[in-house]
């Protein structure tokens, strides 16, 4: 895989999709120093459309590594938070690079090729961060950390209906696994224009969903292959604004707004990720939050003033007790949800709470994480 996209600097970064963003008349917005598309015809009906049948994402952005050698299993390990070498081969796994001080430097998706060879994927904003922190961890390890992300692009098909679409994209062969026996965070393999293709079974919408890694030079025609077998089943482009409202809706974290080196695991809820028993790792033991950090919860609210990023929450007699971190207009709900980081006093249950929108307070009801969940 040898095609490279445009090299990196203080000019905007495009995808090998550039030209079918412009020629569907999408909206560019800077993510993490791309150009990407923020959507194409209204964030509501993409939203939608994921929701009842699918959506086509570029993730073209995110960035990917390769861990290599006779100790990749010991050394991610020890440079993530979770236990990957356990996980077999064929499969995916969510987990945390820590700082040393416990910190979240991001959220990535580790998937073990062989027992030797695996593929981490991790947010575009933190590619120099990552390869940093996973440059500096090899030492005695035989192994090796490459960044790959240029060779590739990344396209997500996200929806009820995304399985039956790639089972009718002819363009894709030699399919591994049959596609109904594909798992939830699991991955195959495929052949496409003659090359391999990574077909995984993971998404950020909440929905059932594949992304797909393919050379950077064949993800422009994979694109439209994928749109014209979607064309039956309700298929459309969304940009970056219903991937946002769907993630919200599912309760999933976004770097920068959930995650943060300042924030730990625990406190975000994700402190599962963390295999706090290994004999090290990166972060061991400092990962653990002070008793009086702040925690994550989910607020909804009744009317259509929806709290934003930043916005305080608050207690009946105006008092700060935390902060929104993501909040919207649910489309599939039809009412205000919100996540946010608020003191521990105010995170049971039937705490009342207010979200200050603008000096009104709305009243907000303490709901468990996801907001939405989809039908099996």
């Amino acid at each position: 895989m040898t095609e490279q996209l445009e090299p990196q600097g203080d000019s905007p970064r495009y995808t090998p999709l550039r030209e079918r963003h412009e020629a569907l008349g999408a909206t560019f917005t800077d993510f993490g120093g791309w150009q990407m598309p923020v959507r194409y015809t209204s964030d509501l009906a993409e939203h939608r459309a994921v929701r009842e049948a699918a959506g086509i994402f570029d993730i073209s952005h995110m960035a990917e590594f390769t861990v290599r050698g006779a100790s990749a299993a010991a050394y991610l390990d020890f440079a993530l938070a979770g236990r990957l070498s356990a996980m077999t081969v064929g499969k995916a796994k969510y987990s945390l690079l820590l700082t040393a001080d416990g910190g979240i430097v991001d959220d990535v998706i580790v998937y073990r090729l062989a027992d030797d060879d695996f593929l981490v994927i991790s947010n575009a904003g933190n590619r120099d961060a990552v390869r940093e922190a996973l440059t500096a961890r090899v030492e005695g390890f035989d192994v090796t950390v490459e960044d790959v992300s240029d060779a590739y692009g990344l396209i997500a098909v996200q929806g009820p209906v995304s399985e039956a679409i790639l089972a009718a994209t002819d363009a894709i062969t030699d399919v591994s696994v049959p596609w109904a026996e594909q798992k939830y965070y699991a991955w195959a393999t495929a052949t496409y224009n003659g090359k391999p293709l990574l077909l995984a079974r993971t998404g950020y919408t909440g929905e059932d969903g594949f992304e797909l890694l393919v050379d950077a030079a064949d993800a422009a025609s994979l694109w439209d292959a994928l749109v014209a077998a979607g064309a039956e089943h309700g298929l459309v482009a969304a940009g970056l604004a219903a991937r946002d409202s769907l993630r919200l809706e599912a309760g999933m974290p976004l770097y920068g707004n959930e995650l943060s080196r300042e924030i730990r695991p625990a406190q975000a809820g994700l402190g599962r990720v963390v295999v706090a028993d290994k004999d090290d790792f990166v972060g061991k033991g400092a990962h653990v939050p002070a008793d009086d950090a702040r925690v994550l919860v989910g607020l909804t609210a009744e009317g259509r003033r929806a709290g934003r990023a930043g916005y305080p929450v608050v207690l009946a007699d105006g008092t700060v007790v935390g902060e929104i971190s993501s909040g919207a207009l649910s489309p599939t709900l039809g009412h205000p949800i919100a996540m946010a980081y608020v003191d521990p006093s105010a995170a049971a249950e039937g705490t009342e709470l207010f979200l200050d929108v603008r000096g009104t307070k709305i009243p907000a009801t303490r709901t468990a994480l996801p907001f939405y969940r989809r039908k099996k």
